[in-house]
C-alpha cells in the first residue's frame, strides 16, 4: 500500500488519540508488529507556527515508527501552509489534517470536524498545504457534523482534487462523538468513489473486525480505542491477514506491555510537569498510566480492581508492584 510515495508494509494503522498515542506507546505497539503507519497526536498549526516549544513535544517521534505521520489542526489554509512546512522539516513521512476532532474547543476555531461544515474552505486549507510541502498531505474527517449534514462523500471528493494523497473517515458524525455505530457503508461508498487510498475507523474492537472492515472496500483501517484495549491488535490482524490463527497474548504479556510502558515514559517528555501543574515526573507517568488502564483493563477478570488499584497508587513502586502482582496472580489462576 502506498500513500502518495511513502510505502506502508500494512494497510492497519494506529489512530491519533489526544493524551494517548504518545511514541512511547506507539513504539511499544509498533514493536509488536502488524502496524503500517502510525499518527502523533494532533498538534496545533498555530503553535507550531509561533515556535511553542510544548507543542513540538507532542510531535516527538523515533526512527522505529516510521512511516510517521504527524497530525496538525487549524483553519487558516497560510497557517496551515506554514505549520506543513514546519512537519515537513522535521523529517515526518506525511502530514495529516484534524478534519474529524469533535471536541468543542477544538471545532470552536474553525478546526476539526467544524471543518467540514465549509467544504470550499476546507479544500483550500488541503490545496494550500499540497502546494506548501512535497510529503504527502492527508485528512482524517468524520462522517458529517450530524446526521442532517452527513457530507463525508462530498468533502472527500472535494479534498481529492485540493492534492489530498489518502483520507480516513470514522464513522460517525461529530454530534454522536463516540456513541452508537460507525457507519461503515458510507465509509465503503467514499473508498469505491476515489482514487486515493481511504482508511476507514471506528468499531474494530477485536482483529477480526479489522478483517471484516477491510474486506468492504476500504484500503486501510485506523484503529483507536481497539489499540489502547489491545496493543496487540493490529498484529492478531496481520497473522488473520496470512491466514494464520491471531497470536495468543498472555497474561503476563499484558504485565509486561505496562511495565514497558511505564519504562519508555519515564525518559518521555521530561517537560510536560509543567505544563498541567503536576508536581514531579514520576507524577506526570503515573497518571498515563490511569489515563491508558481505564481502557486497558476493560474486559479482564478483576479489571476493575486493578483499574482502581492503579487510580490509588502514589508512587512508581507501588504502580509497578501492583501491576506485576496482578498479572502473575491472574496467570496462576488462568
Amino acid at each position: 500500500m502506498k500513500i502518495g510515495t511513502v510505502d506502508l508494509p500494512s494497510p492497519f494503522a494506529i489512530a491519533p488519540m489526544a493524551g494517548m498515542t504518545d511514541t512511547a506507546f506507539r513504539r511499544l505497539v509498533k514493536r509488536h508488529g502488524g502496524c503500517g503507519l502510525v499518527v502523533t497526536e494532533m498538534v496545533s498549526a498555530e503553535a507550531l507556527t509561533r515556535g511553542i516549544g510544548r507543542t513540538l513535544e507532542y510531535a516527538e517521534y523515533t526512527e522505529e515508527e516510521r512511516p510517521i505521520s504527524i497530525q496538525i489542526f487549524g483553519g487558516d489554509p497560510a497557517r496551515m501552509a506554514a505549520a506543513a512546512q514546519i512537519v515537513e522539516g522535521m523529517g515526518a513521512d506525511i502530514v495529516d489534517v484534524n478534519m474529524g476532532c469533535p471536541v468543542p474547543k477544538i471545532a470552536k476555531h474553525n478546526a476539526g470536524c467544524s471543518l467540514m461544515r465549509e467544504p470550499a474552505h476546507a479544500a483550500r486549507v488541503i490545496a494550500a498545504m499540497a502546494k506548501a510541502v512535497r510529503i504527502p498531505v492527508t485528512v482524517k474527517m468524520r462522517a458529517g457534523w450530524n446526521d442532517g449534514e452527513r457530507n463525508a462523500p462530498t468533502l472527500a471528493k472535494m479534498v481529492e482534487d485540493a492534492g489530498a494523497a489518502a483520507i480516513a473517515v470514522h464513522g460517525r458524525t461529530a454530534a454522536q462523538s463516540y456513541s452508537g455505530s460507525a457507519d461503515w457503508d458510507l465509509v465503503a461508498r467514499i473508498a469505491g468513489d476515489l482514487a486515493i487510498p481511504v482508511f476507514g475507523s471506528g468499531d474494530c474492537l477485536e482483529p477480526e473486525q479489522i478483517i471484516e472492515r477491510l474486506a468492504s472496500g476500504v484500503e486501510g483501517v485506523l484503529v483507536g480505542r481497539g489499540v489502547l484495549r489491545n496493543p496487540w491488535i493490529l498484529a492478531q490482524a496481520a497473522d488473520l491477514a496470512r491466514g494464520l490463527r491471531p497470536r495468543l497474548v498472555t497474561l503476563e504479556d499484558r504485565g509486561r506491555f505496562l511495565l514497558d510502558y511505564v519504562e519508555l515514559l519515564m525518559n518521555e517528555r521530561v517537560r510536560e510537569p509543567e505544563g498541567f501543574g503536576v508536581k514531579t515526573h514520576d507524577r506526570w507517568v503515573i497518571n498515563k498510566i490511569r489515563a491508558l488502564g481505564s481502557w486497558y483493563t476493560k474486559g479482564l477478570d478483576g479489571g476493575s480492581n486493578l483499574r482502581t488499584a492503579i487510580n490509588s497508587a502514589q508512587s512508581l513502586t507501588e504502580l509497578r508492584e501492583l501491576i506485576g502482582t496482578f498479572f502473575r496472580a491472574s496467570a496462576t489462576v488462568a
